[in-house]
């Protein structure tokens, strides 16, 4: 006797994710009709036209590859050689070139982008730790949750933004990460914290490498955006402090902001070992974890970075391309201070120049944000967070004027 066939769907039967609270508001920005919109949501750089450039460090890199008649064959698995190698100079410093003291303790693979850097490190990191927690700043980028919660890891947080004094919360952060066990994961920014703007000072970081050290604790460092908060080697400084207290540890590079490749997908993970036994170990399991999910990562974008860092006129014009951004945000930031007090907001936005990098809590509430996008057409993340890189001359007065507007009511 034959099986009844269903006509039912299983695909039916799943449920519908929500949106992704930065992303889908890139989404209803795109759909907003509104001429005067306002996009200070999503972390792209832009320039005092509002459009996100193409540097000219990355044009002439691009001329050169055209030239050279570089193929478009596969990568190994740990990615572009020479990008490789420059990333570890760039991040690590003089101490990774070799010979240096960190040439043959170090892991490192090209990822695509950033977010496949903290997804590879936490698929080898589990695969090793299984047992362990991610802790997680609070608040943090949105993203970190779900990319360590997608890998098997349960999530603990631990204090981070003092809402009263807009700065850092470091003896409650050390408190909560006193309760963590040994081999947990701790998710660390690097600078410009995503979504606050807050860094830990020189003294700081010293207080947060020694609990990391005392509680065997595993840093993972988000480095996404070096070179803007103080400059490319002053922003490795936290970095560098957990180096020296000698920690093993992982970073998580991305080269989308600093070299304005966001569509190109460029990025590395790196392992920082005690002995070149671990070094060698782990570079072979992250390479495992890679030959299971995206198998090899794109070309074309590391080649770019690669080209460019083994110029030196190339590399100098980038260093110099950096500064040009980094000063933009922070004379975006001045401007909207003053531009706020201007337009009588009597609230002290002052906090605002002593953060770092293209985001800043602003202090405002969930529904003042909600007002400022329906009846304002400004759209900033839920939680308050402003893209400071979205900002320009031009747009800044309709910006203050709406939020005072929104303040006072």
């Amino acid at each position: 006797m034959a099986s009844a066939t269903s006509t039912e769907s299983p695909l039916d039967a799943i449920p519908v994710a929500p949106p992704d609270p930065i992303l889908g508001l890139l989404e209803a920005f795109q759909k907003d009709a509104r001429s005067d919109k306002i996009n200070l949501s999503v972390g792209v750089y832009q320039n005092e036209s509002g459009r996100t450039p193409t540097l000219e460090c990355v044009r002439r890199a691009e001329a050169k590859l055209l030239e050279s008649g570089e193929g478009h064959g596969y990568l190994g698995i740990d990615g572009h050689p020479a990008f490789v190698a420059r990333a570890r100079r760039l991040v690590f410093g003089a101490d990774a070139e070799p010979g240096g003291p960190l040439a043959d303790r170090l892991a490192v693979a090209q990822t695509p982008g950033g977010t496949a850097a903290l997804r590879v490190a936490a698929d080898f990191l589990h695969a090793q730790f299984p047992s362990s927690r991610v802790w997680l700043s609070q608040p943090t980028w949105v993203n970190h949750a779900k990319i360590f919660q997608s890998a098997g890891f349960p999530i603990g947080e631990y204090p981070y933004f003092d809402a009263r004094s807009h700065g850092l919360d470091l003896d409650r952060m050390l408190d909560a990460l006193g309760q963590a066990g040994p081999r947990d994961i701790v998710c660390l920014h690097a600078c410009c914290h995503n979504p606050t703007g807050v860094d830990p000072s020189a003294a700081e970081w010293e207080r947060i490498a020694d609990i990391l050290r005392d509680r065997n604790l595993i840093p993972v460092v988000d480095f996404a955006y070096q070179g803007f908060g103080d400059g490319l080697d002053e922003d490795s400084a936290g970095l560098n402090r957990l180096v020296a207290h000698g920690l093993e540890l992982v970073v998580c590079g991305s080269y989308s902001k600093n070299f304005g490749l966001y569509g190109e997908r460029v990025g590395a993970v790196a392992v920082r070992a005690r002995t070149p036994r671990g070094a060698g170990a782990a570079l072979s399991q992250i390479k495992s974890a890679i030959r299971a999910n995206y198998s090899s990562p794109p070309r074309h974008g590391a080649a770019i970075v690669a080209t460019i860092l083994n110029d030196a006129e190339l590399d100098a014009l980038w260093r110099d391309e950096v500064v040009g951004m980094r000063r933009r945000i922070r004379a975006m930031r001045e401007l909207f201070v003053r531009s706020l007090a201007e337009h009588g907001v009597d609230q002290d936005f002052s906090f605002l120049l002593k953060q770092r990098g293209m985001f800043s809590f602003s202090g405002l509430n969930r529904m003042q944000v909600d007002e400022l996008r329906s009846r304002h057409a400004i759209y900033i993340v839920d939680n308050g967070r402003i893209n400071v890189a979205g900002m320009t001359t031009a747009t800044m007065d309709r910006l203050c004027r709406a939020i005072a507007s929104v303040l006072a009511s």
